[in-house]
């Protein structure tokens, strides 16, 4: 059965300065994931260095795919297993995945992550090092693609119709079923065949009605379960995935302003930076719900992700405690507003960071809109900002 697992112990982290060429000689220490090595230092948190993760497991080859998936990773980090480059990701903010399996063995497997750090990148305190949740992903051929579900709904004079695409590799004919629950009773379900394409990516797509739904809003977070199922034709669970979903709908008026489900509502929000204060970058889903408890009782109902795209928790916990989110992916484009900032990389890799983060994070009840960047300067410079936006 496909697994995904939480892959945050075990790990050795090392600190180098900046023309250090590799980890040789360094003196590893034992550390937990999620890990911010800037905070354990105040007093130089424009520090130039170099942090290296690095992490050995075992590989019995029973498995057709091995992934390694980082939530994120701040920032600029090129992975290594066995000592053989596998790939890079520059942007701090946005989640990504390397494919491992080409270069392990059978047997034990070492896996390095170098993360350059350069000073000043933001324009507030932004951590370093790989601060959010890595998870190990084991599949076979058959498989869903990493956020392949996209879900949506519309009300209908009959109901709401649900929609949902699935991405799969599919090398043998199988039967994907999607079934919605509430308080863990059965709503809906649909099931499909789905016929062997073993040289292309194959979509589904499946539809159901829900009536009378209770809606989601930040009074009454009201969500649903949509479970996923891959099998074989046989019977065999492949692949199993459950993710909250919620119904509601959105309406913007200039005169009427924000409507949620009909009623006219005020945004009450807040900019929320991704550190946790003196704990510093490294997430820590208690603290931020903490944080959300606080955030309620000041009579909150609405966060921008200021200026970044988010842990996946924040969006979950969103959904579940009821904040409406504006989730923002930039402070800057190609044009830098600090001397080692994300514009190093934009060019090349923004369409990278936009497509994770958008697929990531779609199907969340408590997202109500995309902003593609905070204060931009290259929007009012010149035609090329004008190109981006479109």
């Amino acid at each position: 059965m496909n697994r995904r697992l939480l892959f945050n112990d075990g790990w050795e982290f090392a600190k180098s300065s900046l023309d250090q060429k590799d980890c040789t000689n360094l003196q590893f220490q034992p550390v937990d994931l999620p890990h911010d090595w800037l905070i354990y230092n105040t007093l130089d948190l424009y520090e130039n260095s170099i942090g290296w993760y690095r992490r050995t497991f075992h590989y019995s080859g029973e498995d057709d795919q091995v992934l390694l998936y980082f939530e994120g990773v701040y920032m600029d980090s090129t992975l290594y297993v066995n000592g053989q480059y596998v790939g890079e990701w520059k942007y701090g903010y946005s989640s990504f995945e390397h494919d491992l399996t080409d270069f392990l063995k059978i047997g034990e497997n070492e896996i390095l992550l170098k993360v350059v750090h350069q000073s000043p990148n933001s324009r507030w305190y932004s951590g370093a090092g790989i601060y959010r949740n890595v998870w190990l992903k084991t599949r076979s051929k058959n498989h869903i693609l990493t956020d392949g579900i996209y879900v949506s709904s519309k009300e209908t004079s009959a109901g709401w119709q649900v929609e949902i695409e699935t991405e799969l590799s599919a090398v043998n004919d199988l039967v994907l079923t999607h079934t919605l629950f509430y308080q863990e009773q059965i709503v809906v379900s649909s099931a499909q065949q789905v016929t062997s394409q073993p040289e292309t990516m194959v979509i589904d797509m499946q539809n159901f009605m829900v009536k009378d739904p209770l809606l989601w809003s930040p009074e009454q977070p009201n969500l649903y379960q949509l479970q996923t199922e891959l099998q074989l034709t046989n019977g065999e669970v492949i692949e199993s995935i459950t993710q909250n979903i919620g119904f509601k709908t959105v309406i913007l008026d200039p005169d009427q302003g924000f409507i949620l489900n009909g009623t006219k509502m005020k945004l009450n929000g807040v900019c929320e930076h991704h550190d946790l204060g003196a704990l510093g970058a490294a997430f820590n889903k208690t603290a931020l719900k903490r944080r959300f408890k606080l955030l309620k009782e000041m009579g909150v109902n609405a966060i921008r992700t200021a200026h970044n795209m988010p842990a996946k928790e924040l969006m979950e916990l969103a959904d579940e405690m009821g904040f409406l989110v504006v989730s923002e992916a930039f402070d800057m484009w190609e044009r830098p507003k600090t001397k080692y900032d994300y514009a190093r990389f934009f060019k090349e890799w923004a369409e990278k960071d936009v497509r994770s983060w958008v697929r990531r994070d779609r199907n969340h009840v408590s997202l109500i809109m995309w902003s593609i960047g905070n204060e931009i300067y290259d929007t009012h410079a010149d035609q090329r900002g004008q190109e981006i936006t479109r």
